[in-house]
């Protein structure tokens, strides 16, 4: 079962597999214990995943919304595609659309979701998240942005904002775990139709609400 007694989340199921990640959370180890390669496939056996404090609350905020359609970049081993896809399986229905670049993550994170009996809310798209999530397939509700730091260059979460943001619907939510120092330049523009805010939780975590 998992730990924290006041989750809002009452599936057994599906608490006990976030537990099961949540206790198996490493520290990542690169190629021959480096903590420095920013090659993704370098660490397949590692999950990159949201805290329990933010699954909770995209848990809460998908369900307040009545979340039917949602995003996220990237899946890693499945933790946050376990939140989203409870909301909407608790909302009546809907898909979660992952993208996870290293292929070993997502058998890993299909089969988190079977564990959890959420398979079915789950649409798990394999390769570059500036590929996979150009084309939704239709409006979402909530985006979550946690992908792969690069050393230069723009970081793939400005990237991938850009590309997913018309595809964000007016009232809707955008949330982002790294805190990319040009994610924030973009998400709090006013001119690109957002107002955010910072949550102490997990170091910093960005919360923007697309108002126009």
């Amino acid at each position: 079962m998992n730990d924290r007694p006041h989750s809002p989340i009452q599936d057994s199921r599906v608490n006990a597999v976030i537990a099961r990640l949540q206790g198996a959370r490493q520290r990542p180890a690169g190629p021959r214990g480096s903590f420095d390669s920013r090659d993704p496939h370098a660490y397949a056996e590692q999950g990159f995943s949201i805290h329990p404090e933010q699954g909770e609350l995209i848990y809460l905020l998908c369900r307040g919304l009545r979340a039917t359609r949602v995003a996220e970049f990237a899946t890693s081993v499945g933790m946050s595609t376990l939140y989203f896809a409870a909301a909407l399986r608790d909302n009546g229905g809907g898909t979660v659309i992952g993208s996870e670049i290293v292929p070993a993550k997502v058998e890993t994170a299909k089969r988190n979701l079977a564990e959890a009996g959420l398979a079915d809310y789950a649409e798990i798209r394999e390769g570059d998240a500036r590929q996979t999530l150009r084309d939704l397939g239709g409006p979402v509700d909530f985006i979550l942005i946690d992908g792969w730091p690069r050393e230069q260059g723009p970081s793939l979460a400005r990237e991938v904002i850009e590309i997913v943001a018309p595809q964000l619907l007016v009232g809707g939510y955008v949330m982002n775990d790294n805190a990319e120092p040009d994610y924030l330049a973009f998400i709090r523009d006013p001119q690109n139709g957002f107002v955010s805010m910072t949550l102490p939780i997990k170091r910093g975590t960005e919360l923007s609400l697309k108002v126009r």
